[in-house]
């Protein structure tokens, strides 16, 4: 009874987390985001939307949904590098708007509607290729990682356009894991998180709680020995319970997506046994396994983390998408315990790591990052698994929603660079201006 009490009182004590401005309300007019953003319109988009079509990409909906002959092309995966091209996309269109592009978006929307099984499954590899095999290769079937980019670009969608049809083909399928996943039902973690960051978007967009009770079972049941399936291991950060793992391990992309979307679901519950490994973890992180550029995972053979201090420089992975994922991560901290020390690791990341993916003209990537190079390296148009081109698209538009934040009464600056922003502060409509030639000088 005693520990009960005393439980509630700390939680009591947890600062309610700051909510950031989103990107439809915040415009950049800075020298080092702005032109970049722009690049990413006029040639970023194009290139990854091109790219798309000549792998089958897009081709595996149509197919899927019936509307050509054929056959699935590519990987497992490759539908989230749709989904994520898509949520780039309305972004730009909130900045920008581009009739011809919002057709053209608004037709693949179409492809992806009419490839949605009637029960709400979508994935066209399972769908196409191992049709009687749907839900049993939660290691590395990437079902339901798909599954949370699909709902990440409808949420952005929905928000940039005001158009539905996307919301509600991820609203369908997010209601058919919720029937297979859970207590009693599939009692497996997602084999690459990224699902549950997204499903707590889905609350913030829809209001409903069953997507934080969905996220919620994702994160518990991590780890847990007892739940009738063998563990993933360390690769997947499923070798214990979230609670915990102290240090991190594993693959980085997955690690970082797994953190935020743990942050999320710390925050909406007021949880600070979920808070409290994640502040060990990137302690250990920071401390002894991040480069002074901010990248992160050293080791190209798991595409993740080896032993503190092994951070060679000819050799670094530091693959672009875990540069995305720290700054995704650290930007959740900042809002929930508002500590300027997550800021400055997202403001290392979006100036330094995130950038070097990819080309001034916006039309080449890296995979991995090294920090040296005899000659060797270059970027290239496009990869086999094209995770990183597909990431930064959607990540540099949406920047905005990286710049500031409110409390009940206050707004928060997060990260230097020239805007204006429109919040609500208190009840009070607030317009802010940031001028400001951040980074070239430091005033």
């Amino acid at each position: 009874m005693f520990l009960a009490i005393f439980f509630a009182l700390a939680l009591q004590d947890l600062p309610k987390p700051l909510t950031a401005v989103p990107f439809e309300k915040v415009r950049l007019h800075d020298a080092f985001f702005a032109p970049r953003i722009e690049t990413n319109r006029k040639a970023t988009i194009e290139a990854c939307l091109k790219k798309c079509e000549e792998t089958g990409r897009l081709k595996n909906f149509a197919v899927a949904g019936g509307i050509v002959k054929g056959e699935h092309e590519g990987f497992l995966y490759n539908d989230s590098d749709v989904y994520k091209v898509i949520e780039g996309i309305a972004y730009s269109l909130k900045a920008t708007p581009d009739p011809a592009l919002e057709k053209r978006t608004d037709a693949i929307i179409d492809w992806i509607a009419a490839a949605q099984r009637e029960d709400g499954y979508l994935n066209t590899y399972w769908q196409l290729v191992e049709p009687d095999k749907k839900w049993t290769n939660i290691t590395s079937g990437h079902e339901l990682y798909c599954a949370g980019h699909l709902i990440e670009a409808a949420v952005a969608y929905e928000a940039a356009t005001g158009k539905k049809k996307l919301l509600d083909v991820a609203t369908k399928l997010a209601a058919h894991i919720d029937r297979e996943f859970g207590w009693g039902k599939h009692q497996e973690p997602t084999g690459h998180p990224e699902l549950e960051l997204a499903l707590m978007k889905l609350l913030r967009r829809t209001g409903d709680e069953r997507w934080l009770k969905l996220a919620s079972f994702f994160v518990d049941v991590r780890g847990k020995k007892d739940r009738g399936t063998k563990l993933f291991g360390e690769y997947a950060q499923d070798h214990a319970p979230v609670r915990e793992q102290t240090e991190v391990v594993g693959h980085a992309v997955r690690a970082m997506y797994l953190y935020s979307g743990m942050a999320d679901v710390a925050a909406a519950k007021g949880d600070r046994t979920l808070i409290e490994p994640l502040e060990r973890i990137w302690d250990e992180l920071v401390g002894r396994k991040m480069y002074v550029t901010g990248g992160i995972g050293s080791s190209g053979s798991n595409e993740g983390f080896s032993v503190p201090y092994d951070l060679p420089n000819d050799s670094a992975y530091c693959e672009t998408c875990a540069a995305i994922g720290m700054g995704m991560w650290n930007q959740r901290m900042f809002l929930l315990k508002r500590q300027t020390k997550y800021a400055d690791v997202l403001e290392r990341e979006v100036y330094n790591n995130v950038p070097a993916g990819v080309s001034l003209d916006g039309n080449s990537f890296f995979y991995d990052n090294p920090l040296a190079s005899r000659g060797d390296k270059r970027r290239v148009p496009w990869f086999d698994c094209s995770c990183c081109p597909s990431n930064i698209v959607r990540y540099l538009p949406g920047m905005g929603e990286r710049l500031y934040a409110v409390s009940a009464s206050d707004l928060y600056v997060v990260l230097y660079a020239a805007s204006d922003a429109e919040v609500e502060v208190a009840g009070t409509k607030v317009r802010v201006t940031q001028d400001t030639d951040y980074p070239k000088s430091g005033k």
